[in-house]
């Protein structure tokens, strides 16, 4: 099953999938996951990611979309995958479909949690300050300014993409504001709307 995770900061992507991954057997893509991954390969999009990183600039369209291409033609993802931060803006969508196409492969679904955005800052606060208290590294953009920002960034460039994917026919949304576990099973719940893919996985229960 190839799914995409969307949804503004703070929203819970990472951690729904995360459990969606575990539960259908696939590996869950983050954008840093898979520059990391291509950087540690070696690979000439490898190399160009990290010659960009080291420069602490912004990774260009261009090179995320070849990590991500070569994170999804890995064995490991052959069964299908879930990207949690990518694509971010209509250009990357539109070279996600030409890749998967070539390849003769298609999205299954586009889920989306939504969320009210007043309700992310307590989240990112509660994040912070739960990360402090465990004796972990405390994220540098866990803080309003940086929300903001990341907000504004979501708004303009990353939200148009839930009316894309809903053109195409494979936008799903949840609510995010509900407990972890009901926003899981909300989740499955909508992948079992899917067929006939559904079936195959036999998605029965809860989470």
């Amino acid at each position: 099953m190839r799914l995409i995770m969307l949804g503004p900061p703070g929203a819970g992507k990472g951690t729904q999938a995360a459990r969606l991954a575990e539960r259908l057997g696939v590996p869950q893509l983050s954008t840093g996951d898979m520059l990391r991954a291509v950087v540690a390969k070696g690979s000439l999009v490898g190399l160009a990611a990290r010659d960009v990183m080291a420069r602490g600039e912004l990774v260009g369209d261009d090179i995320v979309v070849n990590s991500v291409l070569e994170c999804i033609a890995e064995p490991g993802a052959a069964s299908g995958f879930i990207l949690d931060g990518f694509p971010r803006t209509l250009g990357q969508a539109r070279a996600l479909d030409e890749a998967l196409e070539q390849a003769r492969l298609g999205l299954d679904a586009v889920l989306e949690l939504k969320v009210v955005e007043a309700v992310l800052l307590d989240r990112i606060i509660y994040r912070a300050r739960e990360a402090k208290a465990a004796g972990q590294r405390v994220r540098s953009d866990d803080n309003p300014e940086a929300l903001k920002v990341r907000l504004e960034a979501y708004q303009t460039q990353t939200q148009p993409l839930a009316d894309y994917y809903r053109t195409a026919g494979l936008l799903h949304t949840v609510d995010g504001l509900m407990p972890i576990d009901q926003v899981t099973s909300s989740l499955f719940a909508e992948l079992r709307l899917l067929t006939p893919v559904a079936g195959s996985l036999h998605l029965t229960g809860d989470i």
